[in-house]
């Protein structure tokens, strides 16, 4: 049985990991919950699996051997939009994941993390979750504390974004899915995603985290 999307279809998984034994654990919980799963053991063949078919959900590892997990973030980001991207590896460090992050990366675990939690993670990565693991959450929270207080006054807001939209980035920031938005709110679930594609353009980013750090940025929100 198939764990499957809100279409109905099966949700379908890329796992791109080089340590034979770690993809066959991981492959082995992801199989178990429920998934689609194909994977890869290098740069080159996550390149053509993503060409012979676009995943629901990519998770990678970031150190390959034939290059750097960040490039294919990048290339999926910008081919895939509708792709859902979680890094799972060994580098916990500032540089890494705020590059991951930065490139459309929407959620980060490292590699201690359960495989059977990681496949539970899946889950709420699909619903619209950023899932984080907590080490990497809470530098995160120390880097936007350590950011400069913006100016006394009212907030930038130099998107021009509405209130609905900015109550709906804050939402986006606690993690909410979509349908804990709507419902926060009393909107139309089927209405937040046309609120959020609205939101990405006058931010002018891609991705939620990207839309959390620029209206933490801007003074929009606070975290």
């Amino acid at each position: 049985m198939t764990d499957q999307g809100e279409t109905g279809e099966a949700i379908t998984i890329l796992l791109v990991e080089d340590d034979a034994p770690t993809c066959w654990r991981l492959q082995d919980a992801l199989v178990k919950a429920g998934y689609e799963v194909r994977t890869a053991g290098t740069l080159g063949e996550a390149r053509s699996a993503l060409a012979v078919r676009a995943p629901r959900v990519l998770l990678t590892d970031l150190r390959l051997p034939d290059g750097h997990g960040i490039e294919l973030i990048r290339e999926t980001r910008r081919h895939f939009p509708d792709t859902e991207i979680m890094v799972i590896s060994a580098l916990g460090d500032e540089e890494s994941v705020i590059s991951a992050i930065t490139v459309g990366a929407t959620g980060y675990l490292l590699k201690d993390a359960f495989p059977t939690d990681i496949a539970t993670t899946v889950r709420d990565l699909v619903a619209g979750h950023s899932p984080i693991s907590a080490s990497i959450a809470r530098f995160i929270v120390r880097r936007t504390q350590s950011s400069s207080e913006p100016p006394p006054g009212p907030a930038l807001n130099t998107a021009k974004l509405t209130p609905r939209e900015i109550d709906i980035l804050w939402g986006i920031a606690k993690g909410f899915s979509y349908a804990e938005i709507a419902s926060h709110l009393g909107l139309s679930r089927q209405t937040v995603p046309g609120h959020i594609k609205n939101i990405y353009r006058k931010l002018e980013v891609h991705t939620r985290s990207e839309a959390v750090f620029e209206a933490v940025q801007q003074g929009l929100i606070k975290l």
